[in-house]
């Protein structure tokens, strides 16, 4: 009986030439369809083995679409961000602007003079790229990208103080997402950890006595707690002073700002962000921060600095292994010069949903709630509040006004909404899905609307 059943099953040519399997062709290639199909049919003739029926033609080709989907199409793909973080780690941080991402089509599209001098004819150094603009904006001697600010600090740490004492308050010892802790850094940098206070009050004598009692201290590191905040009985020694106190002791002062911002947060109503040209002007040796966060252009590492401090890190070996690649180049200088030109809040997408005003989010919530209404589904729009994330300004909000659906079942719809193509991630508050305008793109509009209507109806 197994032996006639497992005849009855059809062949690779036989599934390969129905029109089902013959429409996935385009998108996925005949070396990968004849590959989901064989494995299918592994798969049927093991159920078959174990005495489950035959399957039919249909039922393989709908099982060989469904590997196709699910095994070996890409997995990294656009996703509309409707839960009103606008940073949001998870689902990629900062969106880039149109420049930007022009730029980095452009350099793609073919060879660029990434490590070449064009007036000289000879090999050149990619560290030039990017490097004027940042000092143009931060008013540093020098700068250098790499990876991302966890590289940046741990190179800064090895090529600065490997081997050698490193100061930190013990309220500064964080750890941000994805398990990046200062310790650990500083430890695989090489450079020994010398915590000063305590975890709520650091006083400049803690690091008054460290500087007598500890042997050989290299670096004085200011981080910053850029995703947590500690109330109540506190004290912080501020980056200037410690400065002043570093200048005393000649011992240089390292700022790790995390997210880094370029523009006054509290212009905005947020509380104030440290900005790297605070930094840069209160005289630290060197600045760290993240190109991707508030900045708002691709996945890089900053630094900036004193040249006589970030110039060795150009030459480290360290370097080359987190040195940033020519699309991060291309896309951070069109980013910066957005700075450059006074146009961030209209053309970086992360600075655009920053300052969005509450008036301009309720007619966009009203639209939608209209269009979902004309497809005969309620929605309500209500005030709600929006958070920057990306481990920024702990606790801040921005009021927004969200499309609230009434819905039976909400965790059922924001599955079946993330399932969706393209995929929308909302938020369910108070038993209600509900949507912020302020992190969906205006051109991400018709497919929002699309998913709901046929996700609800």
């Amino acid at each position: 009986m197994t032996t006639a059943a497992l005849r009855q099953l059809p062949s690779v040519d036989r599934i390969l030439n129905e029109p089902a399997i013959q429409a996935l062709m385009p998108f996925y290639g005949h070396r990968l369809v004849v590959t989901a199909i064989r494995r299918t049919l592994d798969g049927v003739r093991e159920e078959v083995r174990a005495g489950g029926r035959p399957p039919t033609p249909e039922e393989v080709v709908a099982r060989a679409a469904a590997y196709l989907q699910g095994h070996l199409a890409p997995t990294l793909k656009p996703v509309i961000n409707a839960t009103g973080v606008i940073i949001h780690t998870n689902l990629g941080r900062a969106p880039l602007s149109a420049a930007a991402r022009a730029a980095m089509d452009a350099v793609a599209r073919g060879y660029s003079n990434l490590e070449y001098d064009l007036p000289a004819g000879r090999r050149g150094h990619r560290t030039v790229h990017a490097e004027r603009l940042l000092c143009e904006l931060t008013g540093a001697e020098a700068a250098l990208v790499v990876n991302n600010n966890a590289g940046a600090v741990l190179l800064a740490l090895t090529v600065l103080a490997q081997g050698r004492g490193v100061l930190i308050s013990r309220g500064q010892l964080i750890e941000i997402g994805g398990g990046f802790r200062i310790p650990e850094v500083m430890a695989q940098s090489g450079a020994r950890l010398v915590e000063v206070g305590t975890t709520n009050r650091t006083h400049r004598r803690d690091y008054e006595r460290a500087l007598a009692e500890e042997p050989d201290i290299a670096l004085i590191l200011h981080a910053h707690s850029s995703n947590f905040r500690i109330v109540g009985f506190t004290a912080e020694v501020g980056l200037p002073e410690l400065v002043e106190l570093g200048g005393a002791h000649g011992i240089p002062v390292m700022a790790d700002l995390g997210s880094g911002a370029l523009l006054d947060t509290a212009a905005f109503g947020l509380a104030h962000e440290p900005t790297a040209q605070e930094s840069v002007a209160a005289g630290a040796a060197v600045v760290c921060f993240s190109g991707d966060k508030l900045l708002g252009g691709p996945q890089a590492g900053i630094i900036v600095g004193q040249a006589r401090f970030v110039d060795p890190m150009k030459r480290h070996p360290l370097a080359r292994a987190l040195r940033a690649d020519k699309l991060c180049l291309a896309g951070l200088q069109a980013t910066l010069m957005h700075y450059l030109r006074d146009e961030a809040t209209e053309q970086i997408p992360v600075w655009r949903m920053i300052a969005a005003p509450v008036e301009e989010l309720d007619r966009r919530a009203r639209r939608w709630r209209r269009a979902l209404q004309r497809a005969g589904i309620r929605a309500e729009v209500a005030d709600g509040h929006s958070t920057v994330g990306g481990g920024s300004l702990p606790g801040e909000t921005l009021p927004t006004r969200l499309l609230a659906l009434p819905l039976p079942d909400p965790d059922r719809v924001a599955a079946a909404l993330r399932r969706h193509d393209p995929p929308v991630v909302a938020r369910i508050e108070e038993g209600r899905l509900v949507l912020d305008p302020r992190t969906v793109l205006p051109e991400e509009e018709p497919a929002l609307l699309g998913a709901l209507i046929n996700t609800i109806r």
